[in-house]
């Protein structure tokens, strides 16, 4: 638990980010309500998004707000969630993450060209 504490960071960002505040407080959060009604795996699915993506500006300028006005951790899960389930929460690119490199410069190759005589 400790080597992914400081794992995190660099993923999320800035301890003072959104997306760092947002996934410490909801991982916590989740952790607490784990077996109660309050427990979802809507809930579960949007942290491992938030994770794993960028957030959206929208969804930055929105948790940032919610964030400094006090909002309690279960407005907090119901928020994030909402935002995932309508697709406003993270950019998320698959297909860049699974292409195969590319070559983009061939700078020194050429092909040899045969002559017919």
């Amino acid at each position: 638990m400790i080597e992914e504490e400081k794992s995190t960071g660099g993923q999320l960002g800035r301890p003072s980010g959104a997306r760092f505040r947002t996934y410490e407080r909801l991982k916590n959060y989740a952790q607490s309500v784990k077996g109660t009604l309050f427990e979802s795996p809507e809930l579960l699915n949007a942290i491992d998004t938030l994770y794993r993506y960028p957030l959206r500006q929208s969804a930055i300028d929105q948790l940032n707000r919610q964030l400094r006005s006090g909002i309690s951790d279960q407005q907090l899960a119901e928020l994030v969630v909402a935002l995932y389930l309508d697709e406003r929460l993270c950019l998320i690119q698959e297909e860049a993450s699974i292409r195969e490199p590319q070559i983009i410069c061939s700078m020194g190759l050429f092909e040899e060209v045969k002559r017919k005589t």
